[in-house]
């Protein structure tokens, strides 16, 4: 059960690509405590995305390259039963905050489930897996850390000031999550899976995902200019101007030679992306909650 296969396919690292949305979720708090965070942070980011990697692992049984793995070794029965005391786990810190928070944590672990079990498998239908992938990893997980930092329930945080970013998580995810699948088109097709990105090709998954960045970036817009300042946006521009370069020569690149849309400079993208994001949002609620000018003012 505790073989290094096993924890490998965890792949607890691949985490921090997830936290930004943990973050955006943090910034706009208004009822938190440090026991909060740890639980939240710990729950979601130590057991939740764990335990989803390794139970679609131990039903994919990949030999190429997958998200924060590029050589996956092969999967034993122990990570299967690592996966689900993961799940658990995750749960139980859940119930130490509220029960609404508990069973949201629940509904994802089963909604991860259905991506690779072989009984539903989202990832047969590339618009589907598309859809819900971008929704529960977003928008619902938002609203999950939002209920879980804050000890509220579900009903108290459907209003716009909580669902304008929780969907705003969404279109960024939706965006970027075809780019997370450009370097396995032939792994994919050979197990029978057809992704989006898959349906797009490779240029098609570049200009998808640009057209996504531009009408997600014209909702943060909105967002801060209704509920902020418009300062906030161009902080938020140019925290992202990085990524933006980075995808524009990947992207001449691939024109040249399609081979260049390969694992590693994907993940390069996913570093790049959730470090830009991850500093903007830290930033954001430092600045928005005026703990900058607490400490600038020596408190």
């Amino acid at each position: 059960m505790f073989k290094k296969s096993t924890w490998l396919h965890l792949r607890i690292p691949f985490s921090y690509f997830l936290l930004p949305v943990f973050l955006f979720a943090l910034a706009v708090s208004v009822n938190i405590n440090p026991t909060s965070i740890v639980i939240v942070l710990v729950a979601l980011h130590i057991f939740l995305y764990p335990a989803s990697n390794g139970f679609n692992s131990y039903f994919d049984k990949d030999i190429d390259s997958i998200g924060g793995l590029k050589n996956p070794p092969p999967v034993s029965k122990g990570l299967y039963y690592v996966s689900l005391a993961f799940d658990v786990t995750a749960v139980a810190l859940g119930l130490m905050i509220n029960y609404d928070f508990a069973i949201m944590l629940v509904i994802y672990g089963l909604v991860s489930k259905a991506y690779s079990h072989p009984s539903i498998r989202l990832k047969k239908h590339p618009v589907t897996s598309w859809l819900v992938a971008g929704f529960f990893q977003g928008c619902f997980t938002f609203l999950m850390v939002y209920v879980g930092l804050n000890d509220f329930s579900i009903t108290t945080v459907l209003n716009p000031t909580v669902l304008t970013p929780a969907i705003l998580t969404s279109m960024i995810l939706w965006g970027s999550y075809p780019m997370t699948q450009i370097y396995q088109h032939q792994a994919d097709k050979e197990r029978g899976d057809i992704t989006l990105s898959y349906k797009l090709g490779i240029n098609g998954t570049f200009y998808f995902t640009a057209i996504m960045f531009a009408i997600s970036t014209l909702g943060f817009l909105y967002y801060f200019q209704t509920y902020y300042s418009f300062s906030y946006w161009l902080d938020f521009l140019i925290a992202l101007s990085p990524v933006l370069l980075y995808f524009t020569i990947w992207f001449i690149q691939v024109r040249q030679d399609a081979s260049k849309a390969n694992y590693t400079r994907t993940m390069w993208l996913n570093f790049i992306s959730a470090t830009c994001l991850n500093a903007f949002f830290v930033y954001f609620f430092l600045d928005s909650s005026q703990l900058i000018q607490a400490i600038q003012g020596g408190f």
